[in-house]
């Protein structure tokens, strides 16, 4: 992964707006919000300013034309240049293309659980689970309602995160599975480790 001047995805996502057309920044974010993509690309709007104007001093957005109205503040209008085409289109080329280390908090869990007890983990489990899967019924809900207006092309996203939740759902259902029927290997040794404070023995 190339090291980008403006490097984060609510830059990606200022690009893709003004290369459908012109707009002030409060217009950007409406769209933004009205499309989903503040979750599509976990936006901070904290920061929406200083990424506009840092796409500015890096040459990839310019101003169109500036008004005022009334007393309000100013308002300018940005559009993209050329250069900020040839980056959206090349940084979109490249998140498409390759693989790019993710790795979510729900992970950074998993690696360390074992300080917790099966117990505890089981009733955590289940009430991930029962978010997921209230999620997910929220999300094909969402994708029905889009369908009826949108093409399915500008919903892949959308679909995107639909399979991975339900993957995740499906993956979590299977471990809570073997969890509480005692199938899990090493499930014994962890429990006496919670009973006891013993830690497992290594065999040695």
């Amino acid at each position: 992964m190339k090291r980008r001047k403006v490097g984060n995805l609510l830059a990606l996502a200022i690009l893709s707006t003004l290369r459908e057309r012109p707009a002030h920044p409060y217009e950007m974010a409406s769209i933004l919000k009205s499309r989903g993509k503040d979750r599509d690309m976990g936006i901070k709007w904290g920061s929406f300013y200083t990424v506009v104007g840092n796409l500015r001093k890096h040459g990839f957005i310019e101003a169109a034309e500036s008004s005022r109205d009334g007393a309000r503040p100013e308002r300018t209008v940005y559009r993209i240049t050329d250069a900020g085409r040839d980056e959206l289109f090349d940084w979109l080329r490249e998140l498409l293309a390759e693989l790019a280390p993710e790795e979510p908090k729900f992970v950074a869990g998993l690696s360390v659980m074992a300080w917790l007890g099966p117990d505890e983990v089981i009733a955590l489990f289940r009430t991930r689970l029962a978010a997921l899967e209230e999620e997910i019924a929220s999300m094909r809900a969402e994708l029905a309602r889009f369908l009826e207006e949108v093409p399915r092309l500008m919903l892949l996203e959308v679909e995107y995160h639909l399979a991975i939740r339900a993957a995740e759902a499906e993956w979590v259902r299977s471990i809570l599975g073997e969890l509480t029927s005692g199938s899990m290997p090493g499930l014994a040794e962890w429990r006496t480790f919670h009973e006891t404070g013993e830690p497992p023995s290594d065999g040695g």
